[in-house]
């Protein structure tokens, strides 16, 4: 049960990043013709994250249960810093930069007023299958 749950979080995952990356559907995302490359290299850098933590997963072995873990660890701190961070503390000139040109018009349900840099619904998603694709990785790791 656990492997097949390990296996299939990090596929929902991805599922939802091809979804909100390439479909339309503002003002949950904001896709525009301007940010094309963006995306693209996006999708390069992230999208082999969850696939090779289902691979760890479904191979079930200690070293590639070790790996996928180690993706899943990263995966959150990616997103932690990319998102919380410059929520809550300070946001570099670049962060704020990429928020007002890529995500500035997207839906949000936090505070915005203080905050240079707010994570919009799409990203609070992305965050909330980071921590399930975590959770099923070591669940499915110490079973």
């Amino acid at each position: 049960m656990f492997m097949l749950l390990g296996i299939a979080v990090p596929v929902l995952w991805l599922l939802w990043l091809v979804v909100t990356d390439w479909i339309p559907m503002y003002p949950l995302n904001d896709l525009r013709r301007d940010n094309l490359r963006d995306r693209r290299l996006a999708a390069a850098v992230n999208y082999p994250f969850p696939l090779a933590v289902a691979a760890g997963v479904a191979l079930h072995r200690p070293w590639s249960l070790t790996f996928a873990l180690v993706l899943c660890a990263l995966t959150v701190l990616g997103h932690l810093h990319a998102w919380w961070l410059p929520y809550f503390a300070t946001p570099s000139a670049a962060q704020r930069e990429r928020y007002e040109r890529d995500y500035a018009r997207t839906l949000k349900l936090l505070p915005t007023a203080g905050h240079g840099v707010v994570i919009d619904v799409q990203h609070m998603v992305v965050g909330a299958l980071t921590l399930a694709m975590a959770a099923t990785t070591v669940l499915a790791a110490v079973a």
